[in-house]
């Protein structure tokens, strides 16, 4: 088993107990609730009269259900409009701090958390959320639970968990230009595949991370759940650390400096030992698009798809079934492949770094006329900031939609959502089989810049044609 990694420090230092089941129950440092998988939550505590343990601890937004055209209340859709007046009731009641659409901090609960200076090293971090894996970039544990575990972190601050082994993934070298952490994620899925990761620990390593930006850092993180592993994490740095410093809920002064120090300490060291480990050279990874119907159905731009006879045996249904729903063919090239939609957002790559990637590319470019574009910054903060760039009128004069904060088209739990069998471009993190709102929908999953690149042309192209 692992030893003296990040992950195991942090896990000892947070266990409370063994359970009768051999789990762990584990101390949960911040606790993140939204809209969607906290309202039965909350109904089971009330049933049992139970308060909320430690509310200091907890932090609501909304982002799943609200719209991004038109964010006024009461909400267009009854429903959504239903689940939000719940999480209001229910966090004043508790005395949670909430970030609702009336605030200047609302957003996506995986990019408000960091911004805000919540997510810090060393943490245990929970959310009802798939994807709350994002905040292991500030080399935390953080875990996507579902709507009873919300209930129990409530409750007890703490959550049953079976320790998974630590692989360390290693990228090293250098990145070609026109190649982002999404490519560096989507090579690594489709390298280890969709269940590879199952009951581990992702440790992203090499030089290639360690010269990445925090927000590029969440993007990988992100994504790890997509390889199957339990979350993802990268040791604390001075990237991190100059990244949290002189954030809303940062320590400042005395108390940053003795932070800082304890951040640094619990990095895995030389002596680590990890159960296993996989390499990838940075050099050798060009912009990636997926062509199926999971994150692991991959390839660089330049490449042909894959013939089924190529296929390992397992994975030979999936990907005829991925050629039946996409309408593609076995060694069709990816590039020149038709789009309908380009979505730049979701808690995977919808940062300010990833809107000014994403803006070098349409910059003088007009988006084409049979595309519908649409870009939707992760948080009101973001969206303020890009404001102050100019970002906002190069996509509009482009002909992007610029959106009001929130998930928006990755997930269609709002208006945001596929018609029919179009095609998405898009930026989120899962390419399942109606993920994006419609049935017959296709998505293909690619960084921001192959977005831009690919609404200018109205087909997947290569982004460093643009770029050059």
């Amino acid at each position: 088993m692992s030893q003296a990694t990040l992950f195991d420090k942090i896990w000892d230092l947070h266990t409370v107990g063994t359970l009768e089941t051999g789990e762990t129950q584990l101390f949960i440092g911040l606790h993140l609730v939204h809209e969607v998988t906290s309202p039965q939550a909350f109904q089971m505590l009330d049933e049992r009269g139970l308060p909320v343990l430690h509310p200091e601890r907890t932090f609501a937004t909304v982002d799943h259900i609200v719209p991004t055209d038109r964010q006024v209340r009461p909400l267009a859709d009854p429903m959504a409009e239903e689940m939000y007046e719940a999480l209001e009731r229910n966090v004043a009641r508790h005395g949670i701090a909430f970030y609702g659409l009336d605030s200047d901090y609302q957003g996506i609960v995986h990019v408000i958390g960091p911004e805000l200076g919540l997510t810090q090293p060393g943490m245990t971090v929970a959310c009802g959320d798939s994807h709350t894996s994002t905040h292991g970039a500030f080399g935390t544990i953080a875990f996507g639970i579902g709507t009873t575990q919300v209930r129990d972190v409530l409750a007890t601050q703490t959550l049953a968990q079976t320790k998974p082994k630590v692989r360390r993934i290693r990228v090293d070298g250098r990145l070609g230009p026109g190649v982002y952490a999404k490519d560096i994620i989507l090579s690594i899925i489709a390298t280890l595949g969709v269940k590879g990761g199952i009951g581990h620990a992702y440790e992203f390593a090499g030089t290639a991370i360690e010269a990445l930006s925090m927000d590029e850092r969440m993007s990988i993180c992100n994504m790890s759940i997509e390889g199957g592993a339990r979350v993802g994490y990268v040791n604390p740095d001075q990237t991190t650390a100059d990244y949290v410093k002189g954030r809303p809920h940062a320590p400042s002064g005395a108390a940053f400096a003795r932070a800082e120090q304890y951040w640094r300490s619990i990095a895995s060291g030389p002596d680590a030992s990890f159960d296993d480990e996989a390499v990838l050279r940075a050099e050798e990874i060009e912009p990636v698009v997926t062509w199926g119907i999971n994150p692991g159905q991959s390839v660089g731009v330049s490449d042909r798809l894959p013939r089924l006879t190529a296929v390992t045996a397992d994975e030979r249904d999936t990907a005829a079934a991925a050629y039946r729903h996409m309408g593609l063919s076995e060694n069709d090239p990816i590039a020149g492949t038709p789009i309908d939609v380009a979505f730049i957002g979701s808690c995977t790559n919808s940062r300010l770094t990833d809107l000014r990637e994403a803006a070098r590319v349409v910059r003088g470019q007009k988006v084409d006329k049979r595309v519908k574009a649409l870009v939707v910054p992760g948080s009101k903060q973001i969206a303020q900031q890009a404001a102050a760039e100019g970002l906002p009128e190069i996509f509009t004069d482009a002909g992007f939609e610029w959106r009001g904060a929130g998930c928006s088209m990755c997930l269609a739990m709002n208006a945001d959502k596929l018609v029919g069998d179009q095609v998405s471009a898009s930026s989120s993190n899962r390419n399942f089989i109606g993920r994006q709102g419609s049935a017959t929908g296709r998505t293909l999953l690619m960084s921001p810049a192959m977005v831009a690149a690919a609404a200018v042309n109205g087909a997947v192209t290569d982004v460093r044609q643009l770029l050059n």
